[in-house]
């Protein structure tokens, strides 16, 4: 059985992840893992660079560890999970929209990201 290196803020990341990227080969691996996680495999949550990250061109900059590093701790705390806890990616992704993305959270965490004007939560039925 595999499990799946995630970096806890990937979770909000991959809700809203609409194919645009760092480079194409980010785009295109973040594009393989969203399908894999789809399929519900264990994770094991990370606050350092995982699967989606080693396609990233920006992986090794002080800026992006700096960033993600706080985005990863934050997303953690306000799930009540840990960095190196394992579950299955949907239970993971049901606590990111409960916690962080249905009380609109999600700014406070990552507004200063990049690619924040992308992430427009909306209740799907």
């Amino acid at each position: 059985m595999s499990v799946y290196k995630i970096r806890a803020h990937h979770g909000v990341c991959l809700y809203f992840f609409q194919g645009k990227g760092y480079s194409g080969e980010f785009v295109e691996n973040m594009g393989k893992m969203k399908a894999i996680l789809e399929k519900n495999p264990e994770i094991s949550l990370m606050d350092s660079p995982d699967d989606i990250c080693a396609a990233c061109p920006n992986r090794l900059t002080e800026n992006c560890a700096e960033k993600a590093s706080r985005y990863d701790r934050e997303v953690l705390r306000r799930c009540g999970l840990s960095v190196g806890e394992w579950l299955p990616y949907r239970d993971f992704s049901r606590k990111v929209i409960e916690t962080i993305l249905r009380p609109g959270k999600r700014a406070e965490i990552c507004g200063d990201c990049q690619w924040s004007s992308l992430c427009r939560w909306e209740e799907t039925p």
